[in-house]
Order: structure tokens, then sequence, then C-alpha cells
């Protein structure tokens, strides 16, 4: 039974990130911190080294459903990736004092998308700019210090900027396979063996495994104003929880 709940636990991550673009490792840390009581910076390891083959297929289904902008895909991943590793090892060593800053910062991105299901679109989707190089690489960090936000910190801040928000879901989604790799590696090379894990992790990747097609068909099918509306109040949600857990311990 505790085995299922794992497996429910990842599919129903999995379904929020790939249907949204973000929130699975949030969701994921989340469970483990406050359930589980694994520490910070294991419970990021667990949760990467899970993603590694959920994010694969959620890429893998995304590209075939045409989610995914070549043009961005390459400009997110690799400062990204740089971002992860670095992040990686500086959880590893120092800790997970960041937190509430990541939060607010998630909280107000959340309130901006929400705004904009109140108000008129631009006539076209804004253009990818060269300020993708330091969100990606923000985004890597911060996942990595944070067990999660990739997706929260990379989707929300191109969604508040007006980008397409099916393409900027799938390609974000897509490119987080090559960071989460890049990040579980680090955290094999610093963080004492997580193997005794072995059961969650296999929960979380047979759910997510389970639940990526689904996701990935649902991000296409989902009209873009109510899909806004679901991203911003799970950032907000899930941010304010965050920072209340923060400050009551």
């Amino acid at each position: 039974m505790q085995f299922l709940l794992y497996v429910l636990i990842g599919f129903a991550a999995q379904c929020i990130d790939g249907t949204l673009g973000m929130a699975y490792g949030v969701s994921c840390r989340t469970f483990l911190k406050t359930v589980a009581g694994v520490p910070s910076a294991l419970a990021s390891a667990v949760v990467h080294c899970s993603e590694i083959p959920t994010t694969l297929v959620s890429g893998i289904a995304h590209i075939r459903l045409k989610n995914v902008a070549k043009d961005l895909l390459w400009k997110i991943a690799i400062p990204g990736v740089i971002g992860g590793i670095l992040g990686a090892w500086f959880l590893s060593n120092i800790g997970d004092a960041l937190e509430p800053f990541i939060d607010l910062y998630l909280i107000v991105m959340g309130c901006i998308i929400i705004s904009k299901v109140f108000r008129p679109g631009p006539k076209e989707p804004r253009k990818v700019g060269s300020y993708v190089y330091p969100l990606g690489f923000a985004g890597g960090f911060l996942d990595a210090t944070g067990g999660g936000g990739w997706g929260p910190v990379v989707t929300s801040t191109m969604l508040a900027s007006d980008h397409d928000v099916k393409k900027t879901i799938g390609t974000v989604n897509t490119a987080e396979f090559l960071v989460t790799v890049a990040e579980t590696t680090t955290f094999m090379a610093f963080v004492s063996d997580f193997t005794q894990y072995w059961q969650i992790i296999l929960g979380l990747v047979a759910g997510g495994v389970i639940a990526a097609p689904f996701a990935a068909w649902l991000t296409k099918k989902l009209p873009i104003k109510p899909l806004l509306g679901i991203v911003g109040s799970v950032i907000v949600i899930l941010n304010v929880w965050n920072l209340i857990h923060w400050f009551i311990g």
C-alpha cells in the first residue's frame, strides 16, 4: 500500500507538471519533507532521480504532439544544465536558505499569470529574447536548490511575458530532461547514498511515466485562458503553503 501511495503521488505530480509545465518537483518534495521527513538535499536528490524517466517520456510526448519550439529549446536547456549543476553543489554544501525568497518570487509570477486571464492578450505571442539565457540558468539553479522549480521559474516567467502558452509548456518540459540528468549526476557525487529510498524512487517513476503521455495530450486540448488560470493558481497556492511551512516549522 505504501508503494501504491508513491505511485499515486508520482502520477498526480506528473499530471500537474506535464499539463501545466511545472510543479512535479515541488509536489513530490513537499510530500517527502512533510510526510516522510527526508532532509532537503536528500529529498531533492530523490526527486530528481525519479524525474529522469518521467521527463524523458514527457519530452518525447510533447515533441510528437508538436508542442516544442526548437529555437527556444537549446537556449534554455544549456544554461539550465549549468545552473542545475551549480545549484546541486550549492544545496549539497550549504543548505536551503534561499527557499523563502524563491517562494516570494513565484507568488508574484503566479499573480501576474492569473491577471492575464482577465485581460486581452497580445495579438501575437512574444518572440524569444536574449533574457531566456539567464532565465534558464536561474531556473536550473533554483530547481536544484529548491528540489523543484524549473517549471515554476521558467514557465511562469515566460507566460507572464506573453509567450505562447502551449509551446512554452511543451518546450520547458522537454528541456527539463537534460537539466534533471545534470542535477542528478551532481547530487550523486555530493550527497550520501540515497539508494535506500529505492521504493520511493520507483513509485514516483512508475506513476510519472504512466501519467506523462496523458498530461502532454491534455496540454494540446485545454483552452489557453483556463490553462493560464490553473497555472497561476497552482503556483500561488503551493508557494504560499511553502512560506507558511517555512515560518511555522
